[in-house]
């Protein structure tokens, strides 16, 4: 059996529930956070999957603290401070280590062109200033910034960065990452990209933050802990149904559409509202349509 890390598991980047009005859907969060907790998940709030970008402040501390008060101490609680003001991620996490957050989760800045030295110091002094353990987080999706994996190797060894969670698509870097860090007790590598779960998990990955986990935790923990019990066969047969239940929210859509598309599927199973904020649109009702049959197709 694996020794399980500090940071460990399936751990879910949480949509954010909005009502039609644009503010925190607070009975919705709670709905969530017993859907996943139910399904034996951790909770990651503001990040990608949930519009952090979009939200402002005010609402990002409600909805925090809603998901604390829900949660704790039942499970882990992650949330987001990315930003482009180091002093506003600083604060956010001041505020964060106030409710009971255990780790703050933190991406490269998104506006500048930046060289290694920039993205390394970004982070020692964020790591520096904050009263949380920090998680750092590559996603060049959303950044334009790949973390180097040197920078990340450098950054592992920060007494207050415990982990990082990598959802950049690229299999030879996924390998290089894991042969330095999976074997690393004060460093956990966590996998954010939901159709190589079974691929990381299996080679010591020690978790994974999928965000179709939102929609179906259970198959994402089923995952898990087959690969924990060295069932690969069961693990690769759930992780088939899970790439073919998540291309009916991600084939052919930017990340605004299938994150559109993934709370669409989500109300359909009475979790959430579909409701999004600008610049992301709610999809046309021919796409919902089309969505709502391949969901009973699947028998979700």
């Amino acid at each position: 059996m694996k020794k399980l890390k500090k940071h460990h598991g399936v751990i879910v980047p949480l949509v954010t529930p909005f009502t039609e009005n644009e503010k925190i859907d607070e009975r919705a969060t709670v709905r969530l956070v017993e859907h996943l907790i139910a399904n034996k998940c951790h909770l990651f709030a503001l990040g990608t999957t949930g519009e952090f970008a979009s939200i402002p402040e005010s609402d990002k501390v409600i909805f925090v603290k809603k998901v604390v008060e829900t949660a704790a101490p039942r499970v882990s609680i992650y949330a987001g401070i990315s930003g482009n003001c180091l002093a506003d991620s600083i604060e956010l996490a001041k505020k964060f280590a106030d409710f009971g957050v255990d780790a703050v989760v933190a991406n490269v800045p998104g506006y500048y062109a930046l060289t290694e030295d920039h993205i390394l110091r970004y982070f020692e002094k964020l790591a520096d200033r904050i009263p949380l353990p920090l998680i750092i987080y590559n996603i060049p999706t959303t950044t334009h910034h790949s973390i180097p994996i040197p920078v990340v190797e450098k950054l592992s060894h920060h007494p207050n960065i415990e982990g990082i969670k990598d959802s950049e698509r690229n299999v030879e870097r996924l390998g290089e990452s894991m042969k330095r860090f999976v074997r690393r007790e004060d460093f956990s590598y966590l996998v954010g990209w939901a159709a190589q779960s079974v691929f990381c998990l299996a080679r010591g990955a020690d978790g994974i933050i999928p965000n179709i986990a939102n929609l179906i935790p259970q198959k994402l923990s089923a995952i898990y802990e087959a690969v924990l019990a060295d069932n690969l066969e069961l693990a690769n047969q759930l992780q088939t149904e899970v790439n073919q239940i998540a291309e009916i929210f991600q084939k052919d859509r930017v990340i605004s559409q299938s994150l559109a598309a993934l709370k669409l599927m989500m109300s359909k199973k009475g979790i959430c509202e579909p409701h999004v904020l600008p610049p992301f649109l709610r999809l046309s009702a021919a796409e919902e349509m089309v969505i709502e049959e391949k969901m009973r197709t699947f028998g979700i």
